[in-house]
This record gives structure tokens, C-alpha cells and sequence, in this order.
């Protein structure tokens, strides 16, 4: 070989050789490590198909894409299985992000949307925690409205002819009014006290859970009837707060949703009789109190097990 040739050769190997450092010092930080690009995209989970309002999520409904990263909603999930059997809040669109927002799991306490099923009307109640299932009622949740009145709602007619709240007998009645309203929204007001702060239960995983008064606004969808049936329970309370006549039971959504279609399903009437102090003796087996007469005025004796029917 040419003493050309072998330089050649050798100034080709000398290059390759330098061409290679070259590069490892160009993919390696100051400290020594291999520099990675950052990502610019990401998986989120998106819905397959449109999802009605209060549905619980099924696995064929959800699905995952990848995205940009500054494309990705802020509360979204990256696995379905995060959402599956989840329940959402607010109507979803095909194509649309799951996102905690969706989900309800992140309630700021405001209303930012209400949306009215169509042919019905959306009335506001208002409730506490011991009215309202400790004020964690959620849009899309479905309630039955329980009402109670007392003496002072049934008037009766005296001797003279007036009429007289019935105050000297035990005149309350609680009824089951209406049942299976949608929640289409809720607002937690913020508390306004400057008092210590309450004395809290053990809640479920070892959260304490502190009564407070905090009150809770339930935007519920009905009928025409149904809001103005609510509407005069509302006035019927001489406060006009509506916090001790209402009362809100959580019903399970998979009583008005199909959990296989996630079509919904009519609401089911159940017929109650309603609660006086005879229902609860004729019925439950409560045990009124005897009257014992003395020499001098009567006196009202404990329950005896012989008054029961």
C-alpha cells in the first residue's frame, strides 16, 4: 500500500474517531448524564360516546388518547380505570376530557351551570347537614323531598269558632312528598361564624367530621306541579328558611339510570301513608303514655306494656 493511501486512511479513522466523541459529548449533561427530552405529549382519558347526566361510566364509554401536554385539562385522568363506575356531574360530550371537575370529586361550592332537563323547572331548596345528608348532595344525584309539618300548620277550630293552632296535642306529620327529583346543581355557601370551632366525630377513614351550620343550596328539576307542591311547603314555614319543613334522602342512581345502557329509567312511585303519632301506634307498636288518675290532678305515667295494640 501506497504511503498516500495510508494516510488517507488514517486521517479518515482519526475523524471517525473525533466525529464520535463528538456526538457522546453532545447527548451527555456536564455531570456526566445522558440528556433526555423533555415530553410534549401525554394520555388523557376521553369519552367514546356522549354520557348522559348522573351515569355511572362504563368501560365501552371512555376511552384513552394522547395529546399535547398543553392541550390536557387541568383534573384529568390518564387511566380509565380511575373513572369507571364513577358517576358524572355534568352532561358529557363524545370526544370530551374526563376531568375531576366532571367527576365532582373537585366542587368549588359555586354554580357555574344549571342545566334544566327540557319540559321541566328548576327550583332552589335549602338544607343543613342534618336536612340535606350532611350537605354532601351532588349535581346529578337523585332525592326524594320528605316534608314535616307541625301544630302550628293545622290549624283547628275552638270552641268559639276561631281557628287555633293545635298545640295541646301532638299534631306533627311527616310524608314522603315527592320522589325522584335530579339534582341539576348545589352550592355550599360559606360559613360565617367567628365561634370556636365544633366538636368533631371519626368519620370514615379516620377523618374527623365537624357540625358545623353549614348550610347547602339543592337546585332540584321537577314538574310544574312538583315545584309548586315544594314552593308552598317552603311557605308554610312561618321562619321561611325551609330548613325544618324539607328534608333531602339520596336515592341510588342506578334506580333511574340503566347501568347496562345508561339510558334512563322512568321514576318508580312508591305509595307511603304517611306519619302521625297513630301511625306510629298502630303500626310500629309505639306505646302512648298512660294516664294515672290521682286524689289530686292527673299525672301522665310512663308507658305500660299492656297499652300496646
Amino acid at each position: 500500500m501506497k504511503r498516500s493511501n495510508r494516510l488517507v486512511l488514517l486521517v479518515g479513522v482519526f475523524l471517525a474517531v473525533v466525529a464520535f466523541v463528538g456526538i457522546l459529548l453532545l447527548v451527555r449533561s456536564p455531570q456526566g448524564e445522558v440528556v433526555q427530552q423533555a415530553p410534549t405529549t401525554g394520555p388523557v382519558v376521553v369519552a367514546s360516546t356522549d354520557i348522559p347526566l348522573s351515569s355511572r361510566i362504563r368501560e365501552d364509554q371512555v376511552t384513552t388518547t394522547i395529546i399535547a401536554l398543553n392541550a390536557i385539562a387541568p383534573g384529568a385522568y390518564k387511566d380509565p380505570s380511575q373513572v369507571i363506575g364513577q358517576i358524572v356531574r355534568e352532561p358529557v360530550a363524545k370526544g370530551a376530557q374526563i376531568t375531576s371537575a366532571i367527576l365532582g370529586t373537585n366542587t368549588s361550592g359555586t354554580v357555574t351551570n344549571i342545566v334544566t332537563p327540557v319540559g321541566l323547572r328548576s327550583i332552589a331548596v335549602q338544607v343543613d347537614q342534618l336536612t340535606g345528608v350532611g350537605t354532601a348532595i351532588k349535581t346529578g344525584d337523585f332525592v326524594d323531598v320528605i316534608i314535616g309539618l307541625t301544630g302550628t300548620d293545622f290549624p283547628v277550630t275552638g270552641l268559639d269558632g276561631a281557628l287555633v293552632p293545635a298545640t295541646t296535642i301532638n299534631s306533627n306529620s311527616a310524608k314522603v312528598l315527592i320522589q325522584g327529583l335530579q339534582v341539576t346543581g348545589t352550592l355550599l355557601p360559606p360559613v360565617a361564624t367567628t365561634e370556636a370551632t365544633p366538636s368533631a366525630s371519626p368519620g370514615t377513614g379516620g377523618n374527623p367530621i365537624a357540625l358545623t351550620p353549614q348550610g347547602e343550596i339543592v337546585i332540584l328539576a321537577g314538574t310544574a306541579q312538583q315545584v309548586e307542591a315544594i314552593k308552598f311547603v317552603q311557605m308554610s314555614d312561618p321562619q321561611n328558611s325551609n330548613q325544618r319543613t324539607i328534608t333531602l334522602v339520596l336515592r341510588s342512581p342506578d334506580d333511574f339510570i340503566d347501568p347496562a345502557t345508561g339510558a334512563a329509567l322512568p321514576p318508580v312511585e312508591v305509595k307511603t301513608t304517611g306519619i302521625i303519632l297513630k301511625t306510629l301506634v298502630d303500626s310500629y307498636g309505639v306505646l302512648p303514655p298512660e294516664v294515672v288518675q290521682t286524689q289530686g290532678a292527673p299525672v301522665v305515667a310512663a308507658p305500660s306494656p299492656t297499652a300496646a295494640p
